[in-house]
This record gives C-alpha cells, sequence and structure tokens, in this order.
C-alpha cells in the first residue's frame, strides 16, 4: 500500500483514466479507475480509498448523485472534474460536499496539486498522526478538535464535517472576531487564490451555517459582513 493514498478515477473516457492513471501512479500513488457509479462503489467495497476524482458526466448516475452518496457514508476526498462553463454544477457539487473542482481540460500537475491539497487535509489513515498535544478550541458550547479534525456540539453529538467544511471552521476559529475577506479565507482554508467567479468560500460557510446556526437564515456565529466578507463572533477557548 502506498504511503502516499489510494486514488480512484471515475470517468467514462478511457483514454482520461488511462492518462491520469499512468500520472499519479508515477508519483507514487495508488491508483484505480471506473468508469460508472457501479465500478466506483467495487472499487470502494474492495479497498479503503482516500480520494476519488469524479466527473459529472456520467453514465446511469451523474457525478453529483454519486458525491452526495460518498459524503453520506464516508469522508473521502472528493475532487469533481467539471466541462467548462458548468459553474451551477460546480456549485451544487461543493454544496453536496465536494473538497475541490477543477475544470476540463486539466493540466496534469495542476491535479497533482490539488490531489496532494485535499489529501493533506482528509481525515483518513494517510492524513491521521498521532499528536503530543491534542488542540481542541471552543465556542458557544462547542467543541473542536484540530488534531482529530471532529467538531461536537454542545448536547455531545459529534458533526460530521467535510475537509472543506473542517478547513474553513478551522480558519474562522483560529482568526475570531476579525474580518476576513473571501480571498483570505480561500488563502487560509484552500491554500489558492479566488477566481473572479469563486463561490467556493460562499458555498462553504452556507453549510457551516446550517451545520451550526440554530437559525441558518439569521446567523450570529458566522455574520457576512457587506462587500468585505465574514466574522466568526464567538468567544473561543483553547485547551
Amino acid at each position: 500500500m502506498s504511503e502516499t493514498g489510494h486514488i480512484l478515477i471515475v470517468d467514462d473516457q478511457k483514454e482520461i483514466c488511462d492518462m491520469v492513471q499512468d500520472y499519479l501512479s508515477s508519483e507514487g500513488y495508488r491508483v484505480s479507475t471506473a468508469h460508472d457509479g457501479a465500478g466506483m462503489r467495487r472499487v470502494i467495497a474492495q479497498s479503503a480509498v482516500d480520494l476519488v476524482i469524479l466527473d459529472l458526466m456520467l453514465p446511469g448516475e451523474d457525478g453529483l448523485t454519486l458525491a452526495r452518496s460518498l459524503r453520506e457514508d464516508s469522508n473521502i476526498g472528493i475532487i469533481i472534474l467539471t466541462g467548462r462553463g458548468e459553474t451551477v454544477d460546480r456549485i451544487i457539487g461543493l454544496e453536496m460536499g465536494a473538497d475541490d473542482y477543477l475544470p476540463k481540460p486539466f493540466h496534469l500537475r495542476e491535479l497533482l496539486a490539488r490531489v496532494k491539497s485535499v489529501l493533506r487535509r482528509v481525515p483518513t489513515r494517510i492524513g491521521e498522526r498521532v499528536s503530543p498535544q491534542r488542540l481542541r478550541a471552543h465556542f458557544s458550547g462547542w467543541h473542536l478538535d484540530l488534531s482529530s479534525r471532529e467538531l461536537f456540539s454542545p448536547s455531545g453529538r459529534e458533526v460530521r464535517l467535510t475537509t472543506g467544511e473542517f478547513d474553513l471552521l478551522a480558519a474562522f476559529v483560529t482568526n475570531a472576531n476579525q474580518v476576513l475577506t473571501r480571498d483570505r479565507l480561500l488563502d487560509l482554508a484552500r491554500n489558492r487564490e479566488a477566481g473572479p467567479f469563486d463561490r467556493t468560500i460562499d458555498v462553504q460557510v452556507g453549510r457551516l451555517r446550517r451545520k451550526l446556526e440554530d437559525d441558518p437564515q439569521k446567523p450570529t456565529m458566522i455574520r457576512t459582513v457587506r462587500g468585505t466578507g465574514y466574522i466568526f463572533t464567538p468567544t473561543v477557548e483553547s485547551g
């Protein structure tokens, strides 16, 4: 088993699967391929997968449906591949829990950079490391464990977060009561700059609000600063 992780490519174009498989394998990853949802599930049932590179346009179940299914059952990393101009599908994919997206056609080196970024953040066996000191943050009765990447509600219930949601919440918690622009949040949470129409942060904020806020339509913890970005208002205590 490669220490760098097991990646599953799900695309109905065999030439794309072969090209990406060859490239990522040469970078030290274990790579499997599938051409539809049934094939994806067979691979996952047979072997643990750390990251799925998922095309949106697939025969049978489409990529959005498969992304939602993956996210309901696991914390597997998800990078969705979209055709040029498929902005709406890209946003929906992020809302369903994908960690990143890449428009087609893409450069293999850019895909590799996205793969490395997501795998660093995915809380799977390759990303978990024993830390001598577990870092915890407490706010408004909530408990966020920054080392195990776990979130617990005031009632003690664990609330599952995608890697993107966790990274954004960690950025808020470690910069509480500071106004953060979308570009700054992208830099803190995703380590890349926003494009001119990038709604990634807005999508992730909406998902976090639905999990954290009593009334997501009238948020009190993650507040919008009109024309600028967002501010995380609770008092955060560590330890």
